[in-house]
Parts: structure tokens; C-alpha cells; sequence
């Protein structure tokens, strides 16, 4: 499986994908490249090699050991790194072959925020909440926020409902002395057909599913054809969970979805019970695809591990921010101390 990298046509410099002008860009001529320019070029790619076997293998367990095509330096990453840097000279590396065959995500969303917006988004956030630990937000910290190309599935199905229920008017009303009740009783049918697109869900086990879907959803109209290119410059993973361990699940919310759709659009009642549900699939489709996320994480001082994620695209924001305590505890003795020292002397005057 080799190691690439995508060089500048004009210098040999490496490119990177912009997000800001969404073409490609070289760090040293300055020049940009729109996808047509990169694709039309055996000039932009640089190959290395990677072990296959051996020792250096067997030493990372299931990680792969590849070549830097830059400066031959071994990279090695685990099973699901399908775009790095080399920790030595910092060139950015496609792995070609964690991406290909039945691996070959159908789409991407490339970037749309590039690094110095999402550092500016990140400060804005962070100090929008009190008490949290100054170090979380250092300069060596925020130097550690990394676009990384997520994997997941998304599922588009068209569903034929039908729903029967049973309705109750009740109605109540007096004739002097006397209060009358009539029930009426109603059968009520509903049928459609509802489209569902853009069931997203996370493909990868190591990430944390709150965060991973705590930045959806993305914009579809981002939606481009897979192509390995747009990694330069980014991370990126290879799925580890398959469409048919999320099939089941999928098929149960659109169902419960469509039941409640269904029921929705029976009013005017004092009361709707269910009575049976029909709900039938056609036109299913699942996709993998690649969606841009910033992740920033810290190891706080109890141990646990904080995460802080946007979406690369619409910059919605989803993460769990370690607490300062000792700043909590200067303003909880701030406060605590005036009121016990009123409740004190009231106290002693009464």
C-alpha cells in the first residue's frame, strides 16, 4: 500500500487543500490548483513505499509501517489513519491503500474552514465559558487543533406508511341541573409517502458518538465526488463499522419516525390511540463518505479526556470543556463568605 504526496506542477513543493479558496494550494510558490489541475497530472503525486512484513510490523501490532515519499522516514500508523503528517519533516501523507476497493468512500465534504478560523472559532467558544483552565486554551494547545476527514454512513430510504387509529370526541355540556356527556368514536386512516435522505451516523468505533454526531448535520449541497486529493493537508480515518451493524437501528427510528409523522396529521380529537402501523421500505441507498471535522483534545489533571470538535463545514460546535475548581472555589468563598457573615451577625442582633 503506498504512501503519497501531492506536489506543486511548478516548484515540487507540497500541496495542501484550501479551505478557503477550495483549490490546492503550495506552501512555498504560492500557487493554486483547482481539482481538474491535480487530476490531469502524474507531476502532483510523489510515491513512497510500505512494509508489507517484518519486524517493524509485528513491533506496532496491527499498525502498518509506511515510507515517507519526502524524506524516507518510517510512519507508522494504526489500522484506521488513512491521511497524516510524517513526524519529521511534517509533509502531509495520503496512504493510498486504506482508501481503496470496498474502502473507496462514495463522497466528501471537503473543508470549508480553514485552520486560522477554526483557532479564532475555538478562542470565541472557550471564552464564552467561565471557568475554564487557562492551559486548555494555550498556545501549545490550540497548536494541537487537527482537521481530520471523519468516516460515516449516511442512508436514504423512501418509506409507504400507513397508520389506523381510533379517535374519541368527548363532549360535555349541562341542561339545568344536569350535565350530559357524549363520547363519539371515530376510525381514522393515514397514509403517505415520506423521503428520508441524510441519515448520518458515525463509521468509526474510536470516536465518541456524542461528538461525532454533535456536529451534524452538514450541508449536502457540499457533497463532491471522492477523490484522494482532497486529504492533502488534512487527517483522515477509515470506517471501521459496517452499514449492516447500523441497518437495524436506521430502519427503527425512520419507522418510529414515520409512525409519529403519520399521527401527527390526525387533530381536532380529545384523544387518537394507535391501532396498527404499516411502514414499508423502498429505495434504500447507504453511502461512505468523509465529512470535515477540528478536533481539539486535553488530558485533564483527574486523568479524563476532554474533547472539543467543530464541524469543518458549517462550524457547528460540539465538546465537553474541563472545569478550572479552583477558580470555582475563589468564587464560591467570594460568595459564601459575605452571606455567612450576614446570616452571622443577623444572628447575633436578633
Amino acid at each position: 500500500m503506498p504512501a503519497i504526496i501531492y506536489k506543486c506542477p511548478n516548484c515540487g513543493g507540497d500541496l495542501k487543500f484550501d479551505p478557503d479558496s477550495q483549490q490546492y494550494k503550495c506552501g512555498y510558490c504560492m500557487s493554486h490548483f483547482s481539482q481538474e489541475d491535480v487530476d490531469k497530472t502524474d507531476a502532483g503525486r510523489k510515491q513512497g513505499t510500505s512494509e508489507q512484513a517484518g519486524e517493524a510490523s509485528k513491533a506496532a501490532g496491527d499498525a502498518a509501517v509506511y515510507s515517507c515519499p519526502s524524506c524516507g522516514a518510517e510512519i507508522v500508523t494504526d489500522p484506521t489513519t488513512a491521511a497524516t503528517f510524517c513526524y519529521y519533516c511534517h509533509n502531509p501523507v495520503v496512504l493510498l491503500g486504506r482508501l481503496s476497493g470496498r474502502y473507496l468512500p462514495d463522497k466528501v465534504i471537503p473543508f470549508a474552514v480553514d485552520r486560522e478560523k477554526a483557532v479564532e472559532s475555538f478562542l470565541k467558544y472557550v471564552h464564552s465559558r467561565r471557568f475554564v483552565p487557562g492551559s486548555f486554551f494555550s498556545k501549545d494547545q490550540i497548536e494541537k487543533i487537527t482537521g481530520v476527514y471523519y468516516p460515516y454512513w449516511i442512508y436514504t430510504a423512501e418509506v409507504e406508511g400507513q397508520l389506523d387509529a381510533e379517535a374519541v370526541n368527548v363532549r360535555v355540556w349541562r341542561g339545568g341541573n344536569i350535565e350530559y356527556t357524549e363520547t363519539s368514536h371515530y376510525e381514522v386512516e393515514r397514509a403517505g409517502t415520506i423521503h428520508f435522505g441524510e441519515y448520518t451516523r458515525n463509521a468509526l468505533q474510536k470516536n465518541d458518538r456524542t461528538l461525532a454526531e454533535g456536529v451534524q448535520p452538514f450541508n449536502a449541497d457540499g457533497m463532491k465526488d471522492f477523490t484522494m486529493s482532497y486529504l492533502s493537508g488534512f487527517m483522515a480515518e477509515k470506517r471501521d463499522i459496517e452499514k449492516d451493524g447500523l441497518s437495524s437501528q436506521a430502519r427503527q427510528d425512520i419507522r418510529e419516525y414515520s409512525e409519529n409523522m403519520l399521527r401527527d396529521t390526525v387533530s381536532g380529537y380529545s384523544s387518537v390511540v394507535k391501532k396498527n402501523a404499516n411502514i414499508t421500505f423502498e429505495k434504500e441507498k447507504w453511502e461512505y463518505v468523509l465529512l470535515p471535522v477540528w478536533v481539539l483534545t486535553y488530558r485533564g489533571r483527574n486523568g479524563e479526556t476532554y474533547y472539543y470538535t467543530m464541524n469543518g463545514q458549517t462550524e457547528k460546535v460540539c465538546g465537553k470543556l474541563p472545569l478550572d475548581y479552583g477558580r470555582l472555589a475563589i468564587l464560591f468563598a467570594a460568595v459564601a463568605v459575605p452571606v455567612f457573615l450576614i446570616l452571622l451577625l443577623g444572628g447575633y442582633f436578633i
